[in-house]
């Protein structure tokens, strides 16, 4: 198998994934080596939502709220429903001037929220944020959970 893969070129040295990349790195706390390979992910994926919200992610970290709420917008045009743009512009509209207008993101976000397990921590989180803002209860924090 080796040899077809050798005469037929396969067996060289793979393109690098971009996106992976960027995810360890982002992991890695590397915020700006992150957002620089998400960027050449999205160079080869042009529009790929899920890089969009990984770049709007990686904006937030490094304090670019306004680029990473635009992102998320751009993101929401692409797909109304992308629960993590919802969530991510969410908690930008919070710290902002008019807190409000997160309702509606928090509300999407939760209708459409992931049904795994993993998201569990920022599903509670939002619901509780939810509450607050409607004035249900009044010591829930605003901080999304890491």
């Amino acid at each position: 198998m080796a040899f077809w893969k050798k005469l037929l070129g396969s067996d060289g040295p793979r393109p690098i994934d971009y996106y992976e990349e960027g995810k360890e790195l982002f992991t890695a706390g590397k915020f700006h080596e992150a957002l620089t390979s998400f960027r050449l992910a999205l160079k080869a994926s042009p529009g790929d939502v899920v890089v969009l919200q990984e770049i709007a992610m990686c904006y937030t970290r490094i304090g670019m709220t306004e680029e990473a709420a635009k992102t998320y917008r751009h993101v929401l045009q692409k797909d109304p429903e992308a629960a993590g743009a919802h969530y991510g512009l969410a908690f930008i509209l919070l710290r902002g001037e008019r807190p409000e207008e997160s309702i509606p993101h928090l509300e999407s976000f939760l209708a459409h929220a992931p049904r795994d397990g993993g998201a569990g921590a920022h599903v509670d989180h939002a619901r509780e944020t939810l509450a607050k803002l409607r004035g249900d209860i009044h010591d829930a924090p605003y901080d999304p959970p890491s």
